[in-house]
């Protein structure tokens, strides 16, 4: 069968299935009831653990005390007995290695006696440490592929949970991930690290406000996961979809997302039953979901979370893309999470909600509602804001992936400009504290942010900005860059560090005015003032998509970084490699290693799609145009045949058209595999080879798409071989 019937098949069995059939029973528990049902949460632990054994656990969780080993065996009893209670045959440490996906080895509870018999063992060291091969995951060079040792550390912070399979359950432990050395080979062990850090330092600042009783400060995220959902039978017509998770061909539809009708349109009734599905199952992990809705694009959707702790939303957003997937297929969608899976319409992204806390639940970036608490808030605000002014390349860095190339400054997504709005409301504070005059309307006489003179500020007092890549939202700051399908625990490691970079820096400032003889309060207004004069560039509260803000930002010194292979090179500048090793986050070898991962992850992403690119056209698209060429060609000539004097202006057009066209592609493709072929030789230089993949490679493999495009347009539709935008993108 052709793969152009097959296409025109799965059209035919889409138009005509019917309502989805449900898979929640209509006698299931209420949400409420099943909410956290699969997770050892704290609730769990407290009626499982002995008193003393829970305590000891819950100061480790909360405050970030070393855990007891002598409790490990406790809680590892514990858990595995809940674990079997609820039917787990098998447990895993679940980690986050430096793929950017997770990875997991099961083992089962049961050990052989040696006669006939087996035991069922778990004990606190098999919960503290497992040892998983190693030797093929990426480790940037700082091992060996020989070297395969491999250790994953329970992470008591992040609780354990259970994972439905069709025959049976898995207890998933999270942990972190390291060498035998001791250096990370993962994304949670430098996150943890981080929020150590902001602890450290946000606990040092809170002191300087006579504040003794915070004892940790915890950094909260809450991302938002946008993503499309296609039919599967078009899903599996679509090679490049299957391997590169991108459209790598695809004419512009009719209509796209310009008549603005889909977004947050009413949920189709197959849609909203994968979304209730998928939710159910959230729900009993403990994810917080608080909102779905129809996103900008045809197909695209949102699922949004409240807050949590910023290791735990990083573990819970990728659990979430792994159940939005499973649950997908069982209601015959697939699930894409790329950053850009059809040229022309809106991307996708994973807006990244993120604040700081103290272990009392008070929010450090609440603007709050008296003069002491504004004081403090303005410390923390103006903290962000040298941090994003300072480090603007390494946000960039954090976000930088070959996904993200094709959204970052596209006009639907924030620029790779990295700015801050704070709204008009803020924005008049900020100006009058540097320009140390009141606000335009209050009283005469300089504006002090510790006494009575600063009136309390509304948390919600100006529109949002959507175009804004660091937006503030009230008590928290939108970090609006992140990809769709990345992990969000690199981007808020780093926005941890260099917030706490700031902290400690702003402190030190205090410090010494206060050793001076300058009182807590002028110290405060001096240290503020000077800073947010110093950066204030970095604020920017318009249009962020115009040419006029790419030249003003150029003005004022602020980076735009467009490609993910140059923004990869703030991660190895010295003053990035200084400010981790001082606050522990990362080793100069572990920040290497992320680097030389990167830019391999990007040459190995664009040689893919590369390679697919030119299997499609050469396999799918060439004989298509081919064979429409020929049939114009014969019906040219038997139309002549019967008649002398016969029009033939008509198909004889279109033989030209798609004859120049095939012969264009052929060349286009002869371009792609030469330059391919040369740039398969890096010489071991990573930046050079990236280089040559984003210079030559991609604009070789643009040029084969923007013809076989065209012929997408005019060869015969019975013909096309693989689903179109204008059947993907509404089919479903």
């Amino acid at each position: 069968m052709s793969t152009a019937k097959r296409r025109h098949e799965a059209i035919a069995a889409i138009a005509a299935q019917r309502l989805p059939e449900r898979t929640i029973p209509a006698d299931a528990p209420p949400v409420k009831d099943v909410y956290g049902k699969n997770v050892f949460s704290l609730t769990v632990m407290r009626s499982t653990l002995t008193k003393d054994a829970y305590q000891k656990l819950l100061r480790t969780i909360q405050n970030h005390e070393p855990l007891d080993p002598n409790v490990a065996d406790v809680v590892a009893n514990a858990m595995k007995d809940w674990a079997m209670e609820h039917g787990a045959t098998h447990y895993c440490h679940w980690f986050l290695p430096l793929t950017g996906s997770t990875a997991e080895k099961h083992d089962t509870f049961l050990t052989p006696t040696g006669d006939g018999g087996t035991l069922v063992e778990f004990s606190g060291k098999m919960l503290i440490k497992g040892e998983p091969d190693a030797s093929s995951f990426p480790s940037g060079g700082v091992r060996s592929t020989f070297e395969a040792r491999g250790y994953t550390a329970w992470d008591p912070t992040s609780p354990a949970f259970i994972v439905d399979g069709v025959n049976g359950k898995t207890l998933c432990i999270p942990t972190a991930f390291c060498s035998y050395d001791g250096t990370s080979l993962d994304r949670k062990t430098p996150l943890l690290r981080s929020m150590a850090a902001v602890s450290k330092q946000a606990i040092r600042m809170l002191r300087l406000f006579g504040n003794q009783t915070a004892r940790s400060v915890s950094c909260t995220a809450g991302p938002e996961q946008e993503y499309f959902l296609i039919d599967r039978r078009l899903y599996f017509l679509r090679p490049d979809l299957i391997n590169a998770g991108r459209s790598l061909f695809g004419a512009r539809p009719p209509k796209g997302q310009e008549m603005e009708d889909h977004y947050f349109g009413s949920i189709k009734e197959r849609v909203l039953a994968f979304m209730m599905d998928s939710e159910r199952t959230l729900y009993e992990l403990g994810i917080p979901i608080k909102t779905r809705h129809n996103e900008v694009a045809p197909g695209q959707f949102e699922i949004a979370p409240i807050f949590e702790t910023v290791n735990v939303a990083t573990d819970h957003n990728m659990l979430l893309m792994e159940i939005l997937k499973n649950t997908a297929l069982k209601h015959g969608f697939k699930c894409l999470f790329h950053e850009k899976p059809f040229a022309g319409i809106n991307g996708s992204g994973k807006h990244n909600n993120w604040s700081v806390a103290d272990d009392a639940g008070n929010n450090l970036l609440d603007p709050g509602h008296t003069p002491h608490e504004n004081a403090q808030f303005l410390v923390f605000l103006t903290a962000v804001i040298r941090a994003v002014h300072t480090h603007s390349k390494l946000l960039r860095a954090a976000v930088a992936t070959a996904g993200n190339d094709h959204r970052l400054g596209a006009n639907e997504a924030p620029p790779a400009i990295i700015s801050i709005y704070l709204g008009d409301r803020l924005t008049e504070v900020v100006n009058g504290l540097i320009a140390g005059k009141p606000e335009a309307g209050r009283a005469s006489g300089v504006l002090q942010i510790g006494t009575s003179s600063l009136p309390p500020l509304p948390r919600d007092d100006s529109d949002r900005n959507r175009t804004s890549p660091f937006a503030f939202t009230g008590n928290k700051f939108e970090f609006r860059a992140v990809g769709s399908s990345q992990s969000v625990a690199m981007p808020n490691t780093i926005l941890n560090l260099i917030v706490a970079d700031s902290l400690d820096a702003l402190a030190n400032e205090i410090e010494k005015e206060m050793a001076g003889g300058t009182k807590f309060d002028s110290a405060v207004q001096k240290v503020v003032q000077e800073n947010l004069k110093k950066h204030q560039a970095v604020l920017f509260n318009g249009d962020n998509y115009t040419a006029a803000w790419e030249a003003e930002a150029a003005k004022r010194g602020l980076p735009n970084i467009k490609s993910s292979v140059d923004a990869q090179k703030a991660l190895i500048e010295e003053e990035f490699i200084s400010i981790a090793e001082r606050h522990g986050v990362y080793s100069k070898m572990e920040i290497e290693a992320n680097y030389n991962i990167a830019l391999e992850a990007y040459i190995k992403t664009i040689n893919i799609e590369a390679q697919l690119t030119a299997d499609m056209a050469r396999t799918l698209l060439l004989p298509a145009s081919l064979r429409y060429q020929t049939e114009l060609a014969g019906c040219v000539a038997a139309t002549k045949a019967a008649s002398s004097g016969a029009d033939v202006s008509a198909a004889d057009k279109s033989l030209k058209n798609v004859s120049s066209l095939t012969a264009k592609l052929q060349s286009a493709l002869d371009t792609l595999d030469d330059v391919r072929s040369k740039a398969d030789h890096g010489g071991g230089d990573h930046y050079k080879h990236a280089c040559t993949y984003r210079d030559v490679v991609k604009p070789a493999m643009n040029e084969v798409r923007a013809v076989a495009d065209q012929l997408e347009g005019i060869v015969d539709d019975n013909h096309w071989p693989i689903p179109k935008y204008r059947e993907m993108l509404f089919m479903y």
